[in-house]
């Protein structure tokens, strides 16, 4: 039986990481029980999503979650290790930390916690064993996907039916619009949000809608797509601004809470999404999506784009497949775009069909509990 979780997650790009993070820590402490201790190298990045997050405070309580502000520098002479040990994203851990790892009975079950993908190899890999090569101990290499055999996506077990819940009121909906300062968003025939990269395509969909015959309001909680907005607009917006541009509404925010940006996925007919905790919620929320991956060099971003649009090809028609390959070629001529919002309604049962087919997976939080409890137990 485990009762204790150490999970240890450096920042990288400044929310994908923590915040899937975050959302685990909450639901193996909310719904399993568990004592979880947050090992955080950047508290900033971590308080512009969730504002109590202190930034001067080392150490603080969250949701009952143990936070703590580290650095592969500091002292782990005196820190005991939790039941389990999970290494988000491949992070390092300290060396006194692994040295009490190595000397406790029984040593501490040892996850590396991999990068959400969809491609196939991720079925064999997952759950593969690797022996540390001074220590000898024992670390397992846990892969969230949307595969059968993976570690699922995080999904807390209450999450469908309050999206259930929040969509069948639209007085919620409204208060909801008031609190993050779009009051009339409801007016509105269609409403996406954007969190993206800095991709040229923003520019042609932003030139496309405020060209159309019925009103678009599109939420941007502040990010890096910004900057294609405001090439698109000539000024430079910030928090609280909202511009009209035809027949075109742009409403900039700021970051959302986990929570809060769930209700925001919930309440547009269209999601544009970028990184893994954005990406997966977009899924949860039923509604069409665009995913912003992120480019490299070595074209890999496009590998992992082609397994996961095969994840969906059952369920998602050809031409948003079509749309999703504009997105990525980065295509900015409005011309691509006309027909985006045409196909909103028949898109959305579509992704609601994927999102329900996906929910019939155990989530990452269960099958992570469920692995590392036989790991432990067979100690």
């Amino acid at each position: 039986m485990i009762n204790s979780i150490d999970i240890f997650c450096t920042v990288i790009d400044n929310l994908g990481d923590i915040g899937v993070c975050w959302r685990l820590a909450k639901q193996l402490h909310h719904e399993y029980d568990l004592q979880v201790r947050l090992w955080v190298d950047d508290l900033h990045s971590f308080s512009q999503f969730e504002r109590v997050v202190s930034v001067s405070h080392a150490q603080q309580t969250v949701n009952g979650i143990d936070i703590y502000r580290w650095s592969i520098q500091d002292d782990f002479s005196t820190i005991l290790p939790a039941d389990v040990v999970i290494e988000g994203f491949g992070c390092r851990l300290p060396d006194a930390y692994l040295d009490h790892m190595a000397h406790a009975h029984p040593a501490p079950v040892w996850l590396n916690l991999e990068y959400l993908s969809a491609e196939h190899w991720v079925s064999d890999c997952h759950g593969m064993l690797s022996i540390h090569p001074r220590l000898g101990l024992k670390q397992y290499f846990f892969f969230p996907s949307f595969l059968a055999q993976s570690g699922g996506l995080l999904r807390e077990s209450e999450l469908l039916n309050q999206r259930l819940r929040f969509c069948q009121s639209q007085q919620t909906q409204a208060l909801f619009w008031q609190s993050i300062g779009c009051a009339d968003a409801p007016s509105f025939r269609t409403k996406m949000s954007l969190f993206a990269y800095e991709n040229p395509a923003i520019i042609g969909l932003l030139t496309a809608l405020s060209q159309q015959d019925s009103p678009s309001l599109v939420v941007i909680p502040q990010n890096r797509a910004l900057h294609c907005v405001n090439a698109f607009l000539g000024k430079s917006l910030r928090v609280g601004d909202v511009v009209n541009c035809g027949q075109l509404r742009i409403c900039v925010i700021d970051l959302l809470s986990p929570s809060q940006y769930d209700h925001l996925l919930w309440a547009c007919d269209l999601n544009i999404v970028r990184g893994e905790d954005s990406f997966v919620r977009a899924h949860w929320a039923g509604k069409p999506l665009l995913w912003d991956i992120y480019p490299q060099a070595d074209l890999a971003h496009l590998h992992k784009l082609s397994a996961w649009l095969a994840c969906a090809a059952p369920f998602i028609d050809a031409s948003w497949q079509q749309l999703q390959s504009y997105w990525v070629n980065q295509q900015n001529s409005p011309d691509y775009w006309q027909s985006l919002t045409p196909q909103l309604a028949s898109r959305q049962v579509e992704h609601e069909a994927f999102c329900q087919f996906l929910a019939q997976q155990d989530s990452l939080c269960q099958q992570l509990v469920t692995f590392c409890t036989k790991k432990h137990d067979a100690i």
